[in-house]
């Protein structure tokens, strides 16, 4: 199980705690360190659709100019965003073996991940 996020992301913070209360093991991708490939983003992209994908209650998309915000309107063009600006796409996302989840949600944890 892999977990990407943010180290200092609140949701992503509360997601490794869960994780490590219930002794689930997982590997950690910092998007700010490591970034975030297209195929990654494609790959997810068919699991859940881009726009689940898209932060759009946070500071950075909030902080973009509103040209960029309305360029967002397709796979390719969120894409080019989300890997200019990781701190943009929902986090954590977590690829399970059940599938993926986006987000911190402790009912579906314990459902994926138990």
């Amino acid at each position: 199980m892999k977990l990407y996020g943010i180290p200092n992301c609140n949701t992503v913070k509360k997601a490794l705690d869960w994780l490590k209360a219930n002794e689930i093991v997982f590997e950690f991708h910092d998007f700010k360190k490591q970034g975030v490939s297209e195929t990654k983003l494609k790959e997810w992209s068919e699991q859940s659709g881009w726009e689940a994908l898209i932060n759009k209650r946070g500071t950075t998309w909030k902080k973009l100019d509103p040209e960029t915000q309305n360029s967002v309107v397709s796979e390719d063009t969120a894409f080019a965003v989300m890997q200019d600006k990781p701190s943009m796409i929902k986090r954590p996302v977590i690829e399970t073996s059940k599938g993926l989840l986006i987000g911190f949600d402790e009912n579906k944890y314990a459902e994926y991940l138990k």
